[in-house]
């Protein structure tokens, strides 16, 4: 049972409507304000992408432009996959994928409403093929999902890090600046960094329109944007009113936070 305390105040309903409509303003008001936000975002540019990009699928080698499946449009999840090190620093792949890029790709389900507006939605993970679609067969997933394993696009996308390979950016900031924020880097920081990114094809030519990483996700991960709507919310320390239900420890990075399917166990 869920402990609670420090709950809503129990009122009549014209109470209740009364401060719904106040809050209601405030919604509006964030509506717009993302509605503005959104129409920034559709007006960034674009960056061309040259490289030669190559993907590993169900049915072999494809190219970034293969990957839109015809459509103009491509929303991308770059899925974190856990590796271990060995002695000299190689990495090996283990068999399960980052829990908390699972609990966003559980969320994803039927693809037709994208379809029909125009728009392809795929998950892009470094690790190789053969690992990453047993693991998609044990959590009955169907959306498409390709390797980037071998390649430099992760790398170039900043959804890996690794300052030996290449310059570090996380979060859009160059290592200095990373320090100047209070955010030094470390070598515990390299690796795979979930993250969106968003592509517009233009007859054959590719674009990079958009990506975000951190906080940038979150209304993809653990159902945030039914749970925001609740009186409990996410369940995480950081929520006000404090103290209202025990923290599970569900946040990204949590000690809770398990692969989809161990939850059923």
């Amino acid at each position: 049972m869920t402990r609670m305390s420090n709950l809503p105040e129990v009122v009549s309903r014209e109470e209740w409507l009364a401060a719904r409509r106040e809050l209601l303003a405030k919604e509006k008001e964030l509506t717009r304000a993302r509605d503005r936000v959104n129409a920034d975002r559709r007006r960034l540019p674009m960056v061309r992408v040259d490289k030669p990009y190559t993907f590993e699928g169900p049915n072999g080698t494809v190219s970034l432009l293969d990957l839109f499946e015809g459509r103009p449009q491509l929303v991308m999840h770059h899925f974190m996959w856990l590796f271990d090190l060995d002695a000299d620093g190689a990495e090996h792949p283990r068999d399960t994928g980052c829990p908390s890029c699972s609990s966003a790709a559980d969320g994803i389900g039927r693809l037709r409403q994208l379809h029909v507006r125009n728009t392809t939605l795929v998950a892009v993970t470094r690790a190789p093929y053969a690992t990453l679609a047993a693991f998609r067969e044990r959590m009955g997933w169907t959306f498409p999902w390709y390797s980037s394993a071998g390649s430099d696009f992760n790398y170039d996308f900043h959804a890996t890090v690794d300052d030996r390979v290449a310059p570090v950016r996380i979060f859009d900031r160059t290592e200095a600046e990373l320090a100047e924020a209070g955010m030094p880097w470390s070598e515990s920081m390299r690796g795979d960094w979930p993250g969106i990114s968003a592509f517009l094809r233009v007859e054959d030519e590719v674009f990079h329109t958009y990506s975000t990483f951190g906080r940038g996700i979150e209304e993809f991960h653990n159902g945030y944007p039914y749970l925001d709507l609740t009186a409990l919310g996410r369940q995480e320390a950081w929520e006000e009113p404090k103290g209202r239900a025990a923290p599970l420890g569900l946040q990204v990075g949590g000690p809770g936070m398990r692969i989809p399917d161990e939850y059923d166990a």
